[in-house]
C-alpha cells in the first residue's frame, strides 16, 4: 500500500463525520457534564457512533472511544494490542458547546500500543492535520512543519494549561515564565498539531488521556518534534492513566523546557 494511503483514506472519514454529524450540531447543542467534570453533547455520542461503525470498514479492529466507560475501554484495549482505533469524537467539547471554533475529531490506528497513522481535523477551519509512521506529517496536503520554530525558550510561545498542572509549578510559571507568551486553545488534540506545525514551540498539559495524544503525538513525532512526560521520560499509552504531558516543536527546545520544569516545579 502507497506511503500515506491509510492515512488519507482516514482523513476522508473523518470529514465526512465531520460534515453529516458533528458541524450541523455546531452553535445548536446543549452541554452536559460527565462524573468526572469534563463536557459532553449529543454530538459526541453521535460522532464516537457513528465513527465505531465506519472505521471497521478500512481496518476491521476494535474501537476504544472517550464516550464509551471504562469497562468497555479496558476491554477493547485488551482485544486490540494487535490493532485498534482510538477516537475522540470531539476534543474540545466545551470550545464547541459555547460556540468557539476550535475543536477537533482525533482518531488514531494503534498497534501494541504504538500508533500507525492517524487524524485531527477541525471542521470549522477545515483544517486535517495527519500522519503514516515514516511517511511525514501533514496540513492538508502541505508537509509540516509550517515554519521554523524557536531558537531558545526565551522566544518561545507555549501552550500550557494550566488547571491541571502542580500548583509550585503554575505558580513558578506565572512569576517568571521563561518564554515570550503563553496560550491555551482548549483542544488538546490541536495543541499537539499546532507544535507539529509551528504554531506554538512548547506545550504542558497537566493530564491527558490516550484519546488526547493518540493521533497528535505521532502527528508532533513524523513533523520533527519530542515529547515526554512531566518529569521525564517516555509517553506510554494506558487507557486507563492520565498522563501529564511536555512536548516542543524540536529536541532541542524539548530538553531545554523539561529543564527549566524540572528545576522550577
Amino acid at each position: 500500500m502507497p506511503k500515506l494511503a491509510r492515512a488519507l483514506a482516514l482523513e476522508s472519514i473523518v470529514r465526512a463525520v465531520s460534515r453529516d454529524v458533528i458541524v450541523p450540531r455546531f452553535l445548536n447543542i446543549t452541554r452536559e457534564r460527565k462524573l468526572d467534570g469534563s463536557s459532553l453533547t449529543e454530538a459526541d455520542i453521535a460522532a464516537q457512533k457513528t465513527l465505531a461503525e465506519r472505521l471497521p470498514h478500512l481496518l476491521d479492529a476494535p474501537v476504544i472511544g472517550e464516550e464509551m466507560s471504562p469497562e468497555e475501554q479496558l476491554a477493547h484495549w485488551q482485544d486490540g494490542r494487535d490493532g485498534l482505533w482510538c477516537i475522540d469524537p470531539i476534543d474540545g467539547t466545551t470550545n464547541f458547546s459555547n460556540g468557539i471554533p476550535v475543536f477537533a475529531v482525533s482518531v488514531a490506528y494503534l498497534v501494541n500500543g504504538e500508533t500507525e497513522f492517524g487524524v485531527v481535523y477541525n471542521p470549522v477551519r477545515d483544517e486535517a492535520f495527519y500522519a503514516e509512521r515514516g511517511a511525514g506529517a501533514w496540513l492538508n496536503g502541505v508537509q509540516l512543519p509550517l515554519r521554523e520554530s524557536a531558537v531558545g525558550l526565551s522566544d518561545a510561545v507555549a501552550g500550557i494549561d494550566f488547571k491541571r498542572i502542580p500548583t509550585d509549578l503554575a505558580v513558578s510559571l506565572v512569576r517568571s515564565p521563561p518564554y515570550y507568551s503563553q496560550r491555551n486553545f482548549g483542544s488538546s488534540a490541536l495543541e499537539w498539531c499546532f507544535a507539529a506545525a509551528g504554531r506554538i514551540d512548547v506545550y504542558l498539559h497537566g493530564g491527558q488521556a490516550l484519546w488526547d495524544y493518540a493521533a497528535g503525538r505521532l502527528i508532533l513525532a513524523e513533523a520533527g518534534g519530542c515529547a515526554g512526560v512531566l518529569g521525564g521520560g517516555s509517553l506510554v499509552a494506558d487507557p486507563a492513566a492520565k498522563s501529564p504531558v511536555v512536548l516542543a516543536a524540536n529536541r532541542a527546545l524539548y530538553d531545554e523546557w523539561q529543564a527549566w520544569l524540572e528545576q522550577n516545579g
